[in-house]
């Protein structure tokens, strides 16, 4: 999404060239290839973890952190850490640049609708992704000496859930049939 959002509004007359149908086949393909190895990898571990802590997970679901308290083998649960911070950090790292890149585009266009028209396809992406990272990061890598099982459930909601549920709504958003029938509601339910 970074990388459309960059060719769109930096090289805007490559786009066709740039993003046609194989790249964006290349780009799925390692997306979902890279996402599989990583849960391929996370499965893998944790059948092979020795568990000390017995075997209750307190969590909706099994999720990677709370099976890794679990565990006897505090090795095992760094080498996760470190494949999934290195995983995580580099596609945040290409993110992040590519909109270093559109931020530095748009401040160089002189009207304020050209300003608000790109902002408004970016800021909806970078805010879903931020909230995605930032408590994958916070869940990861808060110290075991921390242990809140509230807070952990809401961070796990916040980035299992949260970020696919809104992303529809936000880019959604963007249309003007949809805006007027959700004001129609709002005004509806406030009346």
């Amino acid at each position: 999404m970074a990388y459309d959002r960059y060719i769109a509004i930096c090289k805007p007359l490559h786009y066709g060239s740039l993003l046609g149908s194989r790249a964006c086949a290349t780009m799925a393909a390692a997306a979902w290839g890279s996402g599989f190895l990583h849960a391929v990898l996370h499965t893998a571990n944790t059948f092979s973890l020795p568990l000390c802590n017995g075997n209750v997970v307190d969590q909706f679901f099994c999720e990677i952190p709370q099976v890794l308290k679990l565990s006897c083998s505090d090795l095992r649960a760094v080498q996760v850490l470190v494949v999934s911070a290195f995983l995580v950090c580099g596609c945040f790292v290409f993110i992040a640049l590519s909109y270093v890149q559109i931020f530095r585009a748009v401040l160089r266009i002189p009207s304020q609708q050209g300003w608000h028209k790109a902002f408004s396809t970016c800021i909806p992406h970078l805010t879903v992704v931020s909230l995605n990272v930032s408590t994958v990061v916070f869940s990861h890598l808060k110290p075991p000496s921390v242990f809140f099982s509230s807070l952990d459930l809401v961070v796990a909601v916040l980035y299992s859930m949260v970020p696919p549920a809104v992303n529809p709504l936000i880019y959604s958003m963007r249309n003007e049939d949809l805006k007027d029938a959700v004001q129609k509601l709002m005004s509806s339910c406030i009346s």
